[in-house]
C-alpha cells in the first residue's frame, strides 16, 4: 500500500506533478461502519485521531456510523458521548423504543429522532464544515443512496433504519433502509467525495471467524422429538400484558434453547453485513483499516458505551503509527525540515 501512496507522491492527486512550494496535506477520508451498539467505538476512534492532528476531511457512516459520523461533522459529537454515557441499564434504553404492532417495523423510531433532533436540529448537510454522506437502501430496488443534501437528522435515521425493527424513512420519493444491507463500510462513498486517503473502521471483524461449509449435516438418529409449543404467561393472564410489554420482554429477554426474535434478526442481520463487508473492502480498500474487537458486545448493549469507546480508542491508537506514515509519504515534509515525531 506504501508502495502505492509513493507513487501517489511524485505527482499530484490528479497527477500533475507538485513542487515544495505546494505541498499540502492530503484529503482525509472516514469511513465509519454499521454495528448499533458496537458503533460506539467510533467515538473513540475519531476522538484518538484528532488528538493526533489527523483531522477528517470527508465523513461518511453507514447505519450507526452514520449517527456518529454526522454528530462529529454537526459539532455534537460530545453530546452524543454524554448521551451514550449515560444510558447505564437496559431500562434506560426501553425508554427510547416505540413500539409499534401495526407499522413496517417493531419500533417507530419517533422517540430516538427527537434525541437526534434536541442536539442537531434543523441542520442541513450542506451546511456542515466537511463533507458528510449517510449510506443508505431504497426498499424496493436495492439502490445504494447517498444522502448529501437535506436534514442531518432524516440523513441518520434512514441510514440506521434496520428492516423489521425500524420503520422505513421517505425521504424525497424513496422509501429508505438501513445502508449496510448494500455497504457495510463506505470506502467507496469517501473516495467519491473527494478522499486521497481513506481510514475505515469495521465493527464486524471478529464477529465470525473465515465462514464455511457443512458438506453433511442431519438429525440425529433416533425418533423424532416434536417440540412443544411453549405457552406463555401472556396466553394465560392476558389482561395483565400490555402487547407493547410482550413485545418488548420478547425482544430484549433471553433464556431457553430455542433463538428468540432479536437473536434471530439480529445473527442473521451479522451474517449477511459480514460477507457484504469481506466482498466490498476486498474490492475496494481502504488505505488503513481500524477494527475494534468489539465481536462480544450485542447489537443492543447500548449501556456499554464506556467499554465500547475505550475500545475504539485502543483500536485506533494501535493503528496510528501506520496513518501516520501513509500521510508522511503522501504529502512529506519539505527538505530539510525535522520529521514529525509519531507516538
Amino acid at each position: 500500500m506504501l508502495d502505492i501512496l509513493k507513487g501517489r507522491r511524485a505527482n499530484g492527486s490528479n497527477g500533475e506533478k507538485v513542487g515544495l512550494g505546494s505541498i499540502r496535506r492530503p484529503v482525509i477520508g472516514l469511513a465509519l461502519g454499521g454495528g448499533a451498539a458496537r458503533g460506539f467505538a467510533h467515538i473513540g476512534i475519531v476522538r484518538t485521531l484528532l488528538a493526533n492532528g489527523i483531522v477528517p476531511d470527508v465523513v461518511v457512516g453507514t447505519s450507526i456510523g452514520a449517527v456518529v459520523g454526522g454528530a462529529y461533522a454537526a459539532g455534537q459529537l460530545d453530546t452524543l458521548e454524554d448521551w451514550g454515557r449515560s444510558l447505564q441499564g437496559v431500562r434506560n434504553i426501553l425508554g427510547y423504543l416505540d413500539i409499534r404492532l401495526n407499522g413496517s417495523g417493531l419500533i417507530g423510531g419517533e422517540k430516538l429522532a427527537t434525541r437526534l433532533q434536541e442536539s442537531i436540529g434543523q441542520t442541513l448537510i450542506e451546511d456542515l464544515p466537511v463533507k458528510f454522506a449517510a449510506v443508505a437502501t431504497e426498499v424496493r430496488t436495492g439502490h445504494e443512496i447517498w444522502l448529501t443534501r437535506g436534514r442531518v437528522v432524516d440523513a441518520m435515521r434512514a441510514s440506521y433504519a434496520l428492516p423489521g425493527i425500524f420503520s422505513p424513512i421517505l425521504i424525497g420519493d424513496r422509501w429508505l433502509v438501513d445502508g449496510a444491507l448494500v455497504n457495510p463500510v463506505p470506502v467507496s462513498a469517501a473516495r467519491a467525495l473527494g478522499a486521497e486517503i481513506v481510514i475505515a473502521a469495521n465493527l464486524s471483524s471478529d464477529i465470525f471467524t473465515y465462514s464455511t461449509t457443512v458438506y453433511s449435516h442431519g438429525a440425529a438418529p433416533g425418533p423424532a422429538v416434536p417440540v412443544a409449543e411453549e405457552t406463555t404467561a401472556k396466553r394465560r393472564f392476558p389482561r395483565f400484558f400490555s402487547a407493547e410489554k410482550t413485545v418488548k420482554r420478547e425482544f430484549f429477554g433471553g433464556g431457553g434453547s430455542r433463538p428468540g426474535l432479536s437473536s434471530v434478526m439480529v445473527d442473521a442481520f451479522n451474517i449477511m453485513q459480514d460477507r457484504i463487508t469481506r466482498a466490498r473492502l476486498a474490492g475496494d480498500p481502504p488505505d488503513m483499516l481500524i477494527t475494534p474487537r468489539v465481536g462480544q458486545f450485542g447489537w443492543f448493549d447500548f449501556h456499554r458505551a464506556d467499554d465500547l469507546i475505550a475500545l475504539g480508542t485502543r483500536a485506533a491508537e494501535r493503528a496510528l503509527d501506520s496513518i501516520q506514515e501513509a500521510i508522511h509519504v503522501l504529502a512529506p515534509p519539505p527538505e530539510g525540515a525535522a520529521p514529525k515525531a509519531t507516538e
